[in-house]
């Protein structure tokens, strides 16, 4: 319930500062504010779990699984595969997207372009010391029947901020 309420009051002033300042700027503050509360998060839960980082990618995955199952279960549904030096997260059902279509956009992307960076902060926070690179290879927002995004370790994250 924490979870949707969360992002009711997230879609209620996306909808506001459209209102005032049209979707291009809502959009950008949406991707700045939501990289911000993503690293908030990922503190939180680092400190739920008493520790100071995620040990590598792997405790990494663990933790942001764990997070979507306990966390934003009511509003995602995400498969999570991990290789040696690679994650990809396959996201199947997303309320942030289904709140831009609920809210009647023509344009659903903002829900992505918002989720493009924040990957970037969660991995900042899990492995500060530690580069990785997130690629969104699909996103729904922009048309794919489901969000996949791929983490490699060890290459400098340069295209997603």
């Amino acid at each position: 319930m924490m979870a949707l309420l969360a992002m009711a009051w997230d879609g209620q002033w996306f909808l506001k500062v459209c209102d005032a300042h049209g979707w291009e700027e809502a959009t950008r503050l949406n991707a700045q504010v939501r990289a911000s509360f993503g690293r908030i998060e990922m503190r939180r839960i680092l400190r739920a779990l008493g520790k100071r980082r995620a040990d590598d990618l792997g405790d990494a995955a663990r933790i942001l699984y764990t997070y979507f199952q306990e966390v934003l279960a009511a509003g995602f549904d995400a498969d999570f595969v991990m290789a040696e030096t690679r994650l990809e997260i396959t996201v199947t059902r997303c309320a942030a997207l289904w709140g831009a279509k609920r809210a009647g956009f023509e344009r659903h992307e903002q829900a992505c372009i918002a989720c493009r960076g924040l990957w970037h902060a969660y991995f900042e926070i899990l492995l500060p010391d530690r580069p990785v690179k997130a690629e969104m290879r699909e996103q729904m927002g922009c048309g794919a029947g489901r969000c996949k995004i791929v983490i490699e370790k060890g290459r400098v994250y340069d295209d997603q901020r």
